[in-house]
Formats: C-alpha cells, sequence, structure tokens
C-alpha cells in the first residue's frame, strides 16, 4: 500500500512538470519543405502589361523568347523598319502592316534573344533548303535550328522571299494588299504559327499603332487612322519632322547637298534598303 501510495504522488509530480515546460518543435536538417506553386505561360503569347514608372505602356511579347517592352520601343521598331516594310510590300505584294505586326511579335520588337543574337525578326527555322549561318535555340523543341543573318535587312528580305516561295502560302496572294485581317488569317491557315490567337495579335498591332497607314501609302490609298491607336505618327521621338517630296532629276546626292546632310544620313533617316528613290516620295531631311 505505501508503495503504491509514492508511485500515485511520483505520478502526479511528472505530470505537473510537463504542464508547465514549453513546447519544442523540431527539424530533422533533411526534412523537405512543402513545395511552392509555378505558374506556367505557354510560348506563341502576347499579352498588355502595366504602366511603367513614366506612364508608358508596357506588355510582355512572347515568341521564341519572352520580353517585356514599352509602346516607345514598339514605336522606335516601327519607325526603324517601316521603310523595309514598304519597300517589300511594293516588290513582293505582303501588306507593310503585315511585315511589321509579324516583326513586332516574332521578334519582341527588336528585343528578343533571336532578333539580338541572330538578326532573326521572323522567327524562321533553317528548314531542309537553308544553306546560310544557323543558330541554335530552345522552342517548341530543344536546340532548334534558326537561320542566323548578318543584319536585320537580310531577315526582313528573306522572311518575304519565305512567303513567295512557299506553295502552302500561294493563296495570301490572290488576297487584297489592303485586307490586313483577311492576311494575318490567312497565316496562321497555312500554318506560319501554331497559336489560334496568331490573327488575333496581328490584328491588335496593326490597329494599335495604325501600321496600315503604310500600305495605305504604297496602295495610293485615303489612310483613316484608329481612334485607340498609340502610335505617334510625326515621329517616334516626338519631335517635328521636315519632309522633301521628291522631284523628277532628284537623286539621294542632290538632295544631300540641298540638305546639307550626307547621303547615310538621308537613308537611315528613312529606312532605306536601297539607294534608289522615285518621283512623289516623301522624304524625312529634319
Amino acid at each position: 500500500m505505501i508503495k503504491k501510495t509514492v508511485f500515485f504522488f511520483i505520478a502526479l509530480f511528472l505530470v505537473g512538470c510537463n504542464t508547465t515546460r514549453p513546447t519544442i518543435i523540431t527539424t530533422k536538417s533533411g526534412a523537405k519543405k512543402p513545395k511552392k506553386e509555378i505558374a506556367h505561360t505557354s510560348k506563341k503569347t502576347s499579352k498588355k502589361g502595366s504602366k511603367s514608372a513614366k506612364g508608358n505602356s508596357t506588355e510582355t511579347i512572347e515568341s521564341t523568347s519572352r520580353t517585356m517592352v514599352t509602346n516607345e520601343v514598339v514605336n522606335e521598331y516601327i519607325a526603324k523598319f517601316k521603310g523595309a516594310a514598304m519597300y517589300n510590300m511594293k516588290q513582293y505584294g505582303v501588306p507593310a502592316s503585315i511585315i511589321l505586326a509579324q516583326g513586332i511579335l516574332e521578334s519582341g520588337a527588336g528585343k528578343g534573344d533571336l532578333a539580338v543574337s541572330a538578326n532573326n525578326h521572323f522567327g524562321i527555322k533553317c528548314h531542309n533548303d537553308w544553306t546560310g549561318e544557323r543558330t541554335y535555340h530552345d522552342d517548341d523543341s530543344l536546340q532548334e535550328c534558326f537561320r542566323k543573318y548578318n543584319d536585320a535587312s537580310e531577315s526582313f528580305k528573306d522572311h518575304v522571299l519565305f512567303l513567295t516561295t512557299r506553295n502552302r502560302y500561294a493563296g495570301l496572294f490572290s488576297l487584297p494588299q489592303g485586307d490586313y485581317k483577311a492576311w494575318a488569317k490567312g497565316l496562321r491557315e497555312a500554318g506560319y504559327a501554331t497559336d489560334i490567337k496568331y490573327p488575333e495579335k496581328l490584328i491588335s498591332y496593326v490597329e494599335r499603332y495604325n501600321l496600315h497607314q503604310y500600305d495605305a501609302k504604297v496602295l495610293g490609298v485615303k489612310y483613316i487612322p484608329f481612334e485607340n491607336s498609340t502610335v505617334k505618327i510625326a515621329s517616334s521621338q516626338n519631335r517635328d519632322v521636315t519632309l522633301y517630296e521628291v522631284q523628277k532629276g532628284d537623286t539621294l546626292y542632290s538632295i544631300s547637298k540641298k540638305f546639307n546632310l550626307l547621303v547615310e544620313d538621308i537613308v537611315q533617316k528613312n529606312s532605306l534598303l536601297e539607294n534608289k528613290i522615285s518621283v512623289g516620295q516623301k522624304l524625312i531631311v529634319r
């Protein structure tokens, strides 16, 4: 009986100690931490973003790489390559608006990996007939072969040649050159891109930045701007420009002398691919 009584008091003492001692939780160093959720994005998408600190609208363009740009960057891209787009429209029949819209989307407005490292502005892969330089980049599969160019003008020319020399794009050239919507849908149907929203994105760029104005210039028709466009038509750098209309007998050399410029300055200001001008053509000279 005495032993039972002593055991009972010892048990009460131990229980009382445990109720006052703080609980300590330990983890083993090798224990796994809970995994964080990862948001996955799919390729070939383009989405609008927020406003930057300067009030410039930003968006993320995803094609062969993910690139964040402002509308100022897009405007600068348009100003730089509109001359090449109009020239190629005249020579090959691909609407300038579509050329520029594809260039913006596929190259991230010139800031994407392929555009920077390989001057590839249209995401064109090597294919069996390509004999030029190559670069390798992860896209639909790992380390796919893409065409590499010496400069952007080669990429713009190869793009229109790519469209004009392949049978699957032949139907595009029966479409009106001024119908950018039909061309955007036709490119998707012909297999240029796998993204089902590809036409919608091209059309969005055309209308947001009034790219159809360059089609109108080539076709000699009236241009009607969209109300919600973001392009700064006068200049990509918010300053006035002086235009000179080419007259009969003018040459780039004579115009350069008239305005105290170098021929190279005129070529660069107007994104001319060749040193050729035509009567009635308007050139930026200031």
